[in-house]
């Protein structure tokens, strides 16, 4: 891209009637932004960051507390995230309605805050007090000055070529080639934007638990198989069952008393032929 933005140059130089001495004007130009930058942001662009974990008494209280204390230094609260995850649970069945659930559960939050740089370790002191046991807590310092200066610099070069447009009228490839210099103008702004906001505000993660909680609760027996009805209502119900079923056979029978006529018949008819057949037998 600085190769691109050299040709362009000489191209721009070219049309503006062969200045020669463009090139020597836009490195002073350069130099002069340099000492610029380096005169006027004497403060080091340091980028401070924080994290801790620690334990409290009661996770929501102290959700509350943070969220004020965030407030009172003129923070804000950018992610908070609060949980229970079931760690042992037990159903105790008192009667045949009802049910003791005791069950044990862990409970967790966690919560990321911007707040003033200036503030921080004061703002960590404060967080600090609001906790049994810390068991983490650590803060880190990053420098963005060179990153900040390398990037003003570079902002003030390709301003320097743009600003070259309005002495010629640039073909279509020239335009695109300006186009992409001038967005890359944008994204070095907006870095330098996020590099000034993450020194003014640092940012904070912060997670924090307490001891396992043990909830005990009455609540209604599901499980409808229980339900039955008392016995002696039970053996009235089969007796009375037990009738039905013999009434059922009778009528069954009833309706099938016409073959139960045949069949007698041809038996008796049967039983006489036989008596027959024997008593000739033995008068032979």
């Amino acid at each position: 891209m600085l190769l691109a933005a050299l040709c362009l140059l000489g191209a721009c130089s070219k049309r503006s009637g062969g200045d020669d001495n463009s090139m020597d004007k836009a490195a002073e130009v350069s130099l002069q932004s340099a000492d610029s930058v380096s005169a006027t942001g004497n403060a080091a662009k340091l980028v401070k960051t924080a994290e801790m974990q620690f334990k409290v008494k009661d996770v929501e209280k102290s959700s509350e507390a943070i969220t004020a204390l965030t407030r009172s230094y003129k923070g804000i609260v950018m992610h908070h995230d609060m949980k229970s995850t079931v760690v042992n649970e037990q159903s105790i069945r008192l009667n045949n309605d009802s049910l003791k659930q005791v069950s044990a559960y862990a409970t967790t939050a966690s919560i990321t805050v911007k707040v003033p740089a200036n503030n921080l370790e004061e703002f960590m002191n404060e967080v600090s007090h609001l906790g049994i046991h810390v068991s983490v807590r650590r803060m880190n310092i990053e420098d963005k000055t060179l990153d900040y200066l390398s990037a003003q610099l570079k902002r003030d070069n390709r301003l320097e070529i743009a600003n070259q447009q309005k002495k010629w009228k640039p073909t279509l490839k020239e335009a695109d080639a300006m186009l992409r210099i001038k967005d890359e103008t944008v994204d070095q702004k907006i870095s330098n934007s996020r590099i000034d906001d993450a020194v003014r505000f640092s940012v904070v993660d912060l997670s924090f638990y307490q001891n396992n909680t043990v909830a005990k609760e009455i609540v209604a027996n599901d499980d409808t198989g229980i339900y039955q009805i008392p016995f002696y209502n039970r053996l009235l119900i089969a007796l009375q069952n037990g009738w039905e079923m013999f009434a059922s056979l009778l009528i069954a029978l009833s309706n099938l008393w016409v073959f139960i006529l045949a069949g007698g018949t041809a038996w008796l008819v049967y039983k006489h032929y036989k008596r027959k057949v024997t008593v000739a037998t033995n008068t032979i």
